[in-house]
């Protein structure tokens, strides 16, 4: 018995140890955490429950059978965060490069396959030279389960993907099918092919970093949601995003109590909109503003700027806020902002969580590069997105609303549940001064006449009551007392159902 004592004893060493002392150095010398480090700053303290620790790879080939390590690159198992449940796994860069091989890949599995069983979310702690190239097709056919996993996870247990070293090659596909990514700056990267690859095919000089880091991710291309500094805030801020999230699609939004009264009114907001319909605001005032004690965690803050998304609580349980912002591109829908807020309402709508909707929208975007990029498309995504939706929907026109970016912004015609404006708001067609050049055209060399116009089409259609007789607007509402009505439309829609007719699912526009 003391053998087998011993010998526990010495393998567990072994996998704590990784790939040594000399190669642990070198990981801290890089600024970055060990692969157990990490856990244990996500992880509530004492709460990991590590599996597999003595898994090997089962590779003979190139000199791989004098080569084991046990973990085999990746640390799997279980925890808590703030006493919620969690199924986590971290790979190891000291292990060769955290490569995956095929027993690395099935340890991932693993927790994955657990996770649905017991309806718990999946955290990836990503850092990993791609696949081992010492075995082959058994390397690819482990991401291929991998990849299988997550798309059965999708939309019944949030899955989150730190990317915290080198994520490369087929090992990106992973990360880019969970629902949220986010980055360390300076020591993550994420391409499909690196710089060397991209130099012999098509000649250009990029480094690592201006090709897949985290600035490029979060501000170019849009595949990450943040960036933070290094590996130590990423953890903590990790924590945080983790508690307005449910732990799967049946659970229900978790409840956070807090001192802030819903009925607080909130008498700034009364001249947050200029009275100069075309000058700028800052709809993140507004958002603040509402939200229990002023905590909004925004989402994709560097990418398409002229629509902001993330979460936040309203009356203790977490919401899903998007809104326009009408300080970039004047709040226009554009083909990055239309996918942006798409991808984050059907988050919200697969796991149950309200979406309140700040409307300031002139109209979609216009111009040669849109149009050819597919505007069309991708602006019926928001669309889709907003009218396959299920949960509670609570829009708030500010200001304008505009031509079809007022229908596809969560308008009552998509089965919006409550539709408020704003007493100044404006929904129309379009603006005045077009509308009125197009419906007058024979007295457009009347500027007097034309002015008349204009100022007679304003009267009648720039405010909220046209809307509002048909009965697509609920209610006009004094710009103070938003937090107050929007608390008492989500307690009201707390018990909610509607379900969408049978499907296998739909088609959306891709």
């Amino acid at each position: 018995m003391y053998d087998i004592n011993e010998r526990l004893e010495r393998m567990r060493a072994a996998a704590r140890l990784g790939g040594g002392e000399k190669r642990i150095a070198a990981q801290h010398a890089k600024g970055k955490l060990t692969a157990r480090e990490r856990l244990e700053l996500l992880l509530d303290e004492g709460s990991f429950e590590e599996w597999d620790m003595f898994v090997e790879h089962r590779c003979t080939d190139f000199g791989m059978q004098d080569q084991k390590v046990p973990g085999d690159g990746v640390v799997t198992g279980y925890g808590m965060i703030n006493g919620r449940l969690v199924f986590v796994f971290s790979q190891d860069f000291t292990v060769f490069g955290g490569a995956l091989s095929e027993a690395h890949a099935e340890k991932i599995c693993k927790v994955m396959d657990q996770a649905m069983k017991v309806g718990a979310p999946v955290i990836g702690l990503n850092d990993s030279g791609g696949a081992r190239i010492q075995e082959g097709v058994a390397s690819l056919g482990g991401y291929a389960e991998v990849f299988q996993r997550n798309v059965l996870a999708s939309g019944v247990v949030p899955q989150i993907s730190l990317i915290m070293g080198p994520c490369a090659g087929g090992a990106v596909y992973s990360p880019a099918m969970t629902d949220f990514i986010f980055m360390v700056k300076d020591s993550s990267y994420m391409f499909v092919t690196g710089p060397e690859v991209v130099k012999t095919v098509t000649h250009e000089e990029v480094t690592a970093e201006e090709l897949g880091g985290a600035s490029t991710h979060t501000g170019k291309s849009g595949v990450a949601d943040l960036a933070f500094e290094n590996d130590v805030e990423a953890l903590l801020m990790l924590r945080r995003f983790f508690n307005y999230l449910p732990q799967n699609n049946r659970d229900g939004v978790p409840l956070r109590p807090s001192g802030d009264a819903p009925e607080r009114l909130d008498f700034s907001l009364d001249t947050l909109v200029p009275e100069n319909p075309n000058k700028p605001y800052d709809i993140k005032e507004l958002i603040l503003k509402t939200v229990d004690d002023g905590d909004f965690f925004e989402l994709q803050p560097d990418y398409a700027k002229n629509i902001v998304i993330g979460f936040a609580r309203m009356a203790g349980r977490t919401v899903g806020i998007v809104a326009n912002n009408p300080l970039v591109l004047a709040g226009c829908l554009d083909i990055k902002s239309s996918i942006k807020a798409a991808r984050f309402v059907r988050f919200c709508d697969a796991f149950s969580i309200p979406v309140v909707t700040f409307v300031d929208v002139p109209g979609f975007m216009p111009g040669t590069s849109q149009e050819y990029g597919g505007i069309i498309k991708h602006g019926a995504k928001l669309l889709y997105a907003y009218a396959e939706a299920t949960v509670p929907k609570i829009t708030v026109i500010t200001r304008k609303a505009y031509g079809g970016a007022y229908d596809v912004m969560a308008s009552k015609h998509l089965r919006g549940d409550v539709n408020f404006a704003w007493p100044n708001a404006e929904i129309a067609v379009m603006g005045a001064k077009g509308a009125v050049e197009i419906i007058f055209r024979e007295e457009k060399k009347d500027p007097a006449k034309l002015a008349a116009r204009e100022a007679e089409y304003k009267a009648r259609f720039a405010n909220p009551f046209v809307a509002g007789a048909r009965g697509f607007i609920d209610d006009v509402i004094q710009p103070h007392e938003t937090r107050k009505r929007i608390c008492r439309s989500l307690a009201m829609l707390k018990d909610k159902k509607l379900e969408n007719p049978w499907r296998k699912h739909g088609n959306i526009p891709l």
